[in-house]
C-alpha cells in the first residue's frame, strides 16, 4: 500500500541522512536529503507529465558522485563538479538508448518520455551528450584534477560511443540503439577507472602549492631592507 511504501522509504531515508550527517560532513548529508526530494517530489512526478523528467532524473544521477567527493573532502569544488557531470552526461546516452526499445510500453504507461513524444530530440540529445564527454574528459586537466594523460587515453572510448550515438540518431532502430545501451554500460566504470588512474594527488597538489608559497616568501623576504 502507499502507506506501507512511504513508511519503509522513511525508515530507510531518515537513518541514511542522518548517518551521513553525522558521520561523515554535513554537506554529504544535506546533498542526500536534497536528492532524495528531488528524486520523490520533482523526477517522478514528472515522468507523467513532461520530457523534462530525464533531464532531472539525470540530476538525480550525477548527485551520487558528487556525495562521494565532499566525503573525501568536505567541500563542493570542481572536482565534485566535474565527476557530477560526466554521470550527468553519461546518463543520456545510456537511458535514450533504452527507452526507445520500450517505446510502447512507456506510451501503453502514459509516461512522457522523449523517445515516445519527441523521438529526434532523443537521438539528438543522446549524440550531443556521448561528445559532451569527449570535452568533460578535456576539461579535467585544466582543473588540475587529472593529468593530460586522462584525455588522451579516455579519447578510443569516448570516441566509440560518439560513433555509437551518431549511428543511434542516423537510423533510428533497435539495433543502434541496442549497440549504445550496451556501451554505456562499460563506458563509465573504464572511463571512471582511467580517470582515477590518471588523477592528481593531493599530495602533489600540497607541494606545488607550498612550492608556490616558498617562492612568494623569498620574493617578499627580498624586497624587505
Amino acid at each position: 500500500s502507499p502507506l506501507l511504501a512511504v513508511c519503509f522509504a522513511a525508515s530507510c531515508g531518515v537513518p541514511g541522512i542522518a548517518l551521513l550527517t553525522l558521520g561523515v560532513n554535513p554537506l554529504t548529508g544535506a546533498l542526500g536529503a536534497f536528492n532524495i526530494f528531488l528524486y520523490t517530489c520533482c523526477y517522478t512526478p514528472l515522468k507523467r507529465m513532461s520530457i523534462a523528467n530525464t533531464w532531472v532524473g539525470a540530476v538525480v544521477g550525477a548527485i551520487p558522485p558528487v556525495m562521494g567527493w565532499t566525503a573525501a573532502t568536505g567541500s563542493l569544488d570542481t572536482g565534485a563538479l566535474l565527476l557530477g557531470g560526466i554521470l550527468y552526461s553519461w546518463q543520456f546516452p545510456h537511458f535514450n538508448a533504452l527507452s526507445w526499445g520500450l517505446r510502447e510500453d512507456y506510451s501503453r504507461g502514459g509516461y512522457c518520455m522523449m523517445s515516445v513524444t519527441h523521438p529526434r530530440l532523443c537521438r539528438r540529445v543522446a549524440l550531443r551528450h556521448c561528445l559532451a564527454l569527449i570535452g568533460l574528459s578535456t576539461v579535467a586537466p585544466l582543473l588540475d584534477i587529472t593529468t593530460w594523460t586522462f584525455p588522451i587515453i579516455s579519447l578510443p572510448i569516448n570516441l566509440y560511443i560518439s560513433y555509437l550515438g551518431f549511428r543511434f540518431y542516423r537510423d533510428a532502430d533497435r539495433s543502434s540503439s541496442r549497440k549504445l545501451f550496451f556501451c554505456s554500460l562499460w563506458h563509465l566504470p573504464m572511463l571512471l577507472l582511467v580517470m582515477f588512474s590518471c588523477k592528481k594527488s593531493f599530495l602533489e597538489k600540497e607541494d606545488k602549492g607550498d612550492l608556490l608559497s616558498g617562492s612568494h616568501g623569498r620574493a617578499m623576504e627580498i624586497r624587505l631592507p
